[in-house]
């Protein structure tokens, strides 16, 4: 248990300490948005707004090129492929989620889990994990082993719990109120939703 604790704690702040005096995108701000790929996107919205508590700000669509290769050369999809619509939630203080509803001619439907290459998943930041559990699990939303309290190496402080979006899309809810033990020895210091100017 000790191992699994303590890798979960390297897997979370892999990449933390890279080189502090890298070049950066001129004017840089931050993520903007996380764009997400859904296949029923009245679904997706239901579960972003009605279980998260995220806010709809517009939807608009579609987008498609028939004759040439727009598509192609702005987004790197078939030429063919339709983006019937897209909606954009703002999900607390933390990044925007634009969901897209596509439809295109080589469109794949397997879901990549955490352990292959282009797996991800979404964390949210809580303040109270257990009760995040407990309402992640009153709204019939399945969830994995935890929480878990890691307790040992540079995470140390932080709790998870991963769960599922209806359509398979991983996530997870993640707590630490008292900051994590890397914090301690200084450096740089991953945002923070509760305070966002450390």
């Amino acid at each position: 248990m000790k191992f699994r604790t303590a890798a979960i704690g390297v897997l979370a702040l892999g990449g933390l300490f890279a080189s502090q005096a890298a070049a950066e995108i001129p004017g840089v701000r931050g993520v903007n948005h996380i764009g997400l790929t859904v296949p029923d996107i009245a679904e997706a919205e239901a579960f972003f707004t009605d279980v998260l508590g995220c806010q709809k700000a517009t939807s608009f669509g579609p987008f498609r090129d028939d004759e040439g290769t727009f598509m192609q050369d702005l987004l790197d999809v078939d030429p063919r492929a339709v983006i019937n619509q897209i909606s954009l939630l703002r999900c607390g203080n933390g990044s925007n989620i634009e969901l897209f509803d596509y439809d295109a001619p080589d469109q794949k439907t397997v879901r990549p889990r955490n352990s292959d290459i282009g797996g991800h998943h979404i964390a949210f930041y809580v303040d109270d994990i257990q009760a995040a559990a407990d309402y992640l699990g009153s709204k019939g939303v399945r969830t994995l082993m935890g929480p878990l309290p890691v307790e040992q190496g540079p995470a140390a402080g932080q709790s998870i719990i991963y769960f599922f979006a209806p359509w398979g899309l991983q996530m997870e809810a993640i707590s630490f109120p008292g900051g994590m033990a890397y914090e301690k020895e200084g450096g740089t210091v991953l945002w923070s939703n509760t305070d966002p100017a450390k």
